[in-house]
């Protein structure tokens, strides 16, 4: 067997033989920390209104506390995710896992907008790290032919996260206060990050990188767990050969004009995603509509996210994924972009479930686009990488929202702003073409 080939045959290992126990907890387990992970950084933006009356903080401030939360989530995702590449996915899914889940919970005793800024600050640092590394992880244990799929269905998880949140949040609310949803999403952060520690596995692809006799022998094992055949040896890939995992192995020319391509396709996208994820309950408030209504609004953008997401994931295989990523958000941003027009002929909840289901589809179509660009030896410091730069764009999104918001921007002019930068995403990933 050529060399080439018998590194294609372990990158492809799992591609033959049904499913394992292993293969779909992994899955699993990403898709419910996905999920948690989704209402515990929309948690806030459903409780905007009573903290800021409580803690007595002004529009701009109560936006400063969204971005702190994005800002941790960008360096969290390009500081911390990429040292996965390093010790392991595994190591550091599960101290990713404990920093949300303490922070969390702690966030319930906040007296003051110092406090709430530091914990929401640490929460966002360990969603980044997270998100990068259960992409990775699930995409390495996933068949081929599956893999779109798979990060699509872990990643839907997250909208998913904020629509079962708000169909929470509603009713506890006014009976137990806004506290009581911070402690219990922080015990049930902190249950998963036991659950992780003793189910899921080192990533196969990650342990071959080490190269040692003893990640061979932790390779077998788990792959005779699978019902799939162990391997004599390690083979070097010689073709994408990198000494060591950063940022500019990202710039290299193989990977250049991609890279910069995803970045910005997630900074734009990631500017009008968080500007409605953090104040569309609050704008809907200001329309002169209730509070649950407000929540339900959030719900439906999220619960839009979801169908989309899982639908972009099953037809990318035919159509092209990205392609379909912006046809997307080229749709999404005209959406926004007459929703003052639209919304004289449709009901409110059901134009915020089409948004929502174009927009969070292409998002989380995003994720599988950069788990497919980069090897192994890179792929979470460029999954974190192209996470963490669009949260750039996730601080600059809630914070400008906020200055409008405090400006007196209508929620229709607020749109109109805001489907400028889809337009833009949606013409960089026309340009991007990944295997």
């Amino acid at each position: 067997m050529k060399e080439g080939q018998a590194i294609q045959s372990f990158e492809h290992i799992l591609d033959d033989g049904k499913l394992s126990t292993t293969q779909i907890l992994v899955v699993l387990i990403s898709f419910l920390l996905m999920i948690l992970d989704g209402f515990d950084i929309t948690s806030m933006s459903f409780v905007a209104q009573r903290v800021s009356e409580q803690l007595q903080i002004n529009p701009t401030n109560l936006g400063l506390v969204f971005s702190v939360t994005l800002a941790g989530m960008m360096l969290g995702a390009m500081l911390i995710a990429p040292y996965a590449d390093k010790i392991g996915r595994r190591k550091m899914l599960i101290a990713s896992v404990i920093a949300i889940g303490i922070s969390m919970f702690l966030t319930g005793l906040v007296s003051a907008f110092w406090q709430l800024i530091v914990l929401r600050t640490i929460t966002g640092l360990g969603v980044g790290s997270m998100l990068a590394n259960v992409t990775a992880l699930t995409s390495e244990y996933t068949p081929t032919k599956y893999r779109s799929f798979s990060v699509a269905i872990i990643s839907a998880g997250f909208p998913l996260g904020a629509t079962i949140g708000g169909i929470i949040v509603v009713p506890i609310l006014p009976l137990y206060g806004w506290e009581i949803v911070f402690f219990t999403l922080g015990l049930v952060t902190l249950l998963m990050a036991v659950v992780v520690y003793c189910v899921v596995p080192e990533s196969l692809q990650f342990l071959k990188t080490q190269g040692t006799p003893s990640a061979l022998s932790r390779v077998n094992e788990l792959l005779l767990k699978m019902q799939r055949s162990p391997i004599p040896e390690f083979v070097e890939d010689k073709q994408f050969k990198i000494s060591k995992a950063s940022v500019f192995s990202l710039l290299s020319p193989q990977f250049r004009t991609k890279t910069l391509q995803l970045w910005l396709t997630f900074l734009f996208v990631f500017i009008s995603l968080y500007f409605l994820l953090s104040w569309l309950p609050k704008l809907v408030i200001n329309e002169g509509l209730s509070e649950s209504d407000s929540v339900f609004s959030a719900v439906a953008l999220n619960g839009g996210g979801v169908v989309g997401s899982l639908l972009l994931g099953w037809f990318a295989a035919n159509i092209g994924l990205t392609k379909l990523i912006g046809i997307f958000l080229s749709i999404s941003g005209l959406a926004m972009l007459s929703f003052g027009f639209l919304f004289e002929y449709m009901n409110l909840f059901v134009l915020l479930f089409i948004i929502g289901f174009l927009l969070l589809g292409a998002y989380v179509g995003l994720y599988s686009t950069s788990a497919k660009m980069y090897p192994t030896e890179v792929r979470a410091t460029g999954i974190g990488w192209a996470l963490g730069l669009g949260r750039f764009g996730a601080v600059i999104g809630p914070y400008v929202g906020g200055l409008l918001i405090t400006y007196g921007f209508s929620m229709e002019l607020n749109f109109v702003v805001f489907a400028m930068p889809l337009i833009l995403a949606a013409a960089f990933v026309f340009q991007l073409r990944v295997r």
